[in-house]
Parts: C-alpha cells; structure tokens; sequence
C-alpha cells in the first residue's frame, strides 16, 4: 500500500510540476514577454493614433531618434511622425485600419494590418476606394520605436498600377497587340 500511494503522490508531484507555465518573477522569459508586451502596447497608441487624428501620446512611446524608412525616404523625429498622422487623418478621414495579427518580441512588433477607405487622391495614389494589406515592422530600444517601415502586398500593386493609369490609356490584357 506504502509502495502505490508513494508511486501515486511521485506521479502527482511531476504532474503538477509539468504544468507549471515555466515563469518566475526572476525569469528572463517573464523579463522578455513582459518587454514585448510593452512594445506591443505601444505599437498600438501608434495605430490608435492614426484612427484617431490624436497625436498626444506619440511622445511617450517615439524616440527622439526615430526614423521611418519611407518610399519617399527616411523621415526623422517624433514631429515627422505627428506631421505624417495629421496627414492621413486629414486626407484618408474613413480610413479603416484592422490589426490582422501582430507578434512581438523585446526588440521589435510586427502588425499585419488591413486598410481600406476612399482616397482623395494624396500620397500619389488615385481617387477612389482602396481596399490593402501591409505588414508594419518597428524597431524598439527602452520600451520606445526607434525605426519603422512599412511592405505593402505585392499582389496589391497590379490594381493600384491599373487606378493610377488615365482611362484612355489602360493596358490591355490581350497580349496579341503586343506583336512588334
């Protein structure tokens, strides 16, 4: 009898001990998880500001060497940043913005975002309904962005292409008028 409780209360033991979640307050996994998620909380007053048209809280989580690698270049500084939000807020006003996924690590977040609105033509994009993914990485050092950039999907580009072009001069899609 001895000999089974013992197997049993050996059994429970490495049970319970199996399901412990591996953290401690001393961890560094706890140390790590607990700067991602910092990260990620700021990454989002970023997005929450560009709903928004709010730039208030850019300062806390931007750092004052912040850089965001553009197609028009890099622009530089939380001011940059403010700037490019008033922008958009002014220009795109129903944009809608949703956050497919988004993974983090102490270094850096990246958001699969989802974007669609009318545009009024700005940024050299045509008028008219865009409908758009982009995944957004940032860099983080301290708890605050420190780089930016920004990929569109590639397969998003054939229909801007298409938008951008004047209604008399579309390409056509028979390639038999391409003969030389």
């Amino acid at each position: 009898m001895k000999k089974i409780l013992f197997a049993t209360s050996a059994g429970l033991f490495c049970f319970c001990i199996s399901c412990n979640n591996g953290t401690t307050a001393g961890s560094a996994e706890t140390s790590t998880n607990s700067q991602a998620q910092k990260n990620l909380e700021a990454n989002r007053i970023v997005t929450k500001a560009f709903e928004t048209g709010n730039v208030s809280g850019l300062d806390s989580v931007i750092s004052a060497d912040f850089v965001d690698h553009t197609d028009q270049g890099d622009k530089k500084g939380v001011d940059s940043l403010k700037s490019m939000v008033n922008f958009v807020h002014t220009n795109f006003k129903d944009m809608k913005m949703e956050t497919v996924k988004e993974l983090a690590d102490d270094d850096h977040v990246f958001s699969w975002m989802h974007y669609s609105g009318n545009s009024e033509g700005a940024m050299g994009m045509p008028k008219g309904p865009y409908d758009w993914n982009m995944i957004e990485a940032t860099k983080f050092r301290d708890g605050k962005a420190v780089e930016h950039w920004a990929f569109l999907d590639m397969r998003e580009m054939p229909k801007m292409m298409q938008m951008m072009q004047p209604a008399g001069n579309k390409m056509s899609q028979d390639t038999s008028k391409m003969k030389k």
